[in-house]
């Protein structure tokens, strides 16, 4: 027993650092390490300049086109105002209609759902324009029915059709977020994605949304460049 047992302790030491060797690696690619998928956005975009810039020069910059849902219809058909507090980003998951196709389903009331019985959501990005579709200070149906997500925050959706930069969606969407967070004194922690707010009576009920800047399913690393990206975005902005 004596003899065997410094060889026991041993093998013991050497399983434990043979573990520790595994975890930490993996560790810090999720926690310090940049995803593969936003190493490449990166590359395609470069980095944020340093540069300050002022409100309305943002604002030109993300080239927003109003193309509202009328008022009194589908989306809109009841007034209900909304003071935002909270800004949510989703993907369309919709591989062929662009931000265009999109605002003409919405002012034909083509998507039905939501408490009001017609979905709405404020702005549609896509690489080269964003589209509004109401006002920010009214509320949408994007979120979690009758909850918060849809009672307090701004939504927007980024477009995923065949042809569409990723990269440069992303990028738009950042710089809109920034400017939303300026105009309407939202922090940067106020920044959510659709996963956020649960939706009552779902199996799941939080959705794999935006799907692309989630690790299975979850805020993860990916979220956290982009919400990064969002935050350099907002420090140029010369107040």
């Amino acid at each position: 027993m004596s003899a065997s047992q410094p060889s026991v302790k041993i093998a013991r030491r050497i399983f434990w650092a043979q573990l520790l060797v595994c975890l930490v690696p993996s560790c810090s690619s999720v926690s310090g390490g940049t995803p593969r998928k936003a190493k490449g956005w990166q590359a395609s975009l470069g980095s944020v300049p340093n540069s300050k810039i002022t409100p309305r020069q943002l604002t030109k910059s993300i080239n927003v086109r109003r193309s509202y849902i009328p008022r009194g219809r589908y989306g809109r058909r009841k007034y209900r105002p909304m003071k935002p507090t909270y800004i949510t980003i989703h993907s369309t998951q919709n591989y062929t209609g662009d931000a265009w196709a999109h605002a003409k389903a919405l002012r034909r009331g083509a998507l039905r759902g939501g408490t009001i019985g017609y979905l709405c959501w404020h702005f549609t990005v896509q690489e080269d324009v964003a589209v509004q579709h109401i006002p920010t200070s009214e509320r949408g149906e994007h979120a979690d029915f009758d909850g918060p997500g849809n009672r307090k925050s701004i939504a927007i959706e980024m477009c995923e059709h065949r042809g569409n930069s990723q990269a440069r969606t992303l990028d738009r969407t950042a710089k809109l977020t920034a400017s939303l967070m300026y105009h309407h004194k939202i922090p940067l922690s106020h920044v959510v994605p659709h996963y956020h707010w649960p939706r009552k009576g779902y199996s799941t009920p939080h959705k794999n949304c935006p799907h692309y800047l989630l690790e299975n399913g979850r805020p993860g690393a990916t979220w956290a460049w982009f919400r990064h990206r969002i935050g350099q975005h907002y420090k140029r902005i010369a107040v």
